[in-house]
């Protein structure tokens, strides 16, 4: 069984920056891609980014694009998402997600789910 553990939420002034944390036990991290998926008060839990087994190629959703950044420190079983000029559309829980391939696209099946990490960033 995967686990996943994330850290770094908070509440933020709008142009703030958060960095995310999530560490995975249970399985090889490295053989993996990861993710995070975020949920705002009132809508559906969405896509926010993805990176692939070994870094090299990563997906955002437009929103964030130029402002997040996902990356992965495969000998600490960590992936991070750096948060830059937040907005107040940002505020949402952020789980961290893990696949069951070594690559992965925005809509690809989550294999697994951390519990989440809330991100308030205020106006």
């Amino acid at each position: 069984q995967v686990q996943l553990v994330e850290s770094g939420g908070g509440f933020v002034q709008a142009g703030a920056s958060l960095q995310l944390s999530c560490t995975a036990s249970g399985r090889t991290f490295s053989n993996y891609a990861m993710g995070w998926f975020r949920q705002a008060p009132g809508k559906e839990r969405g896509f926010v980014a993805c990176i692939s087994w070994s870094g090299f190629t990563t997906y955002y959703v437009d929103s964030v694009k130029g402002r997040f950044t996902i990356s992965r420190e495969n000998a600490k079983n960590t992936v991070f998402l750096q948060m830059n000029s937040l907005k107040p559309d940002d505020t949402a829980i952020y789980y961290c997600t893990a696949y069951g391939t070594r690559t992965a696209l925005p809509g690809n099946e989550v294999d697994y789910w951390g519990q989440g990490t809330q991100v308030t960033v205020s106006s």
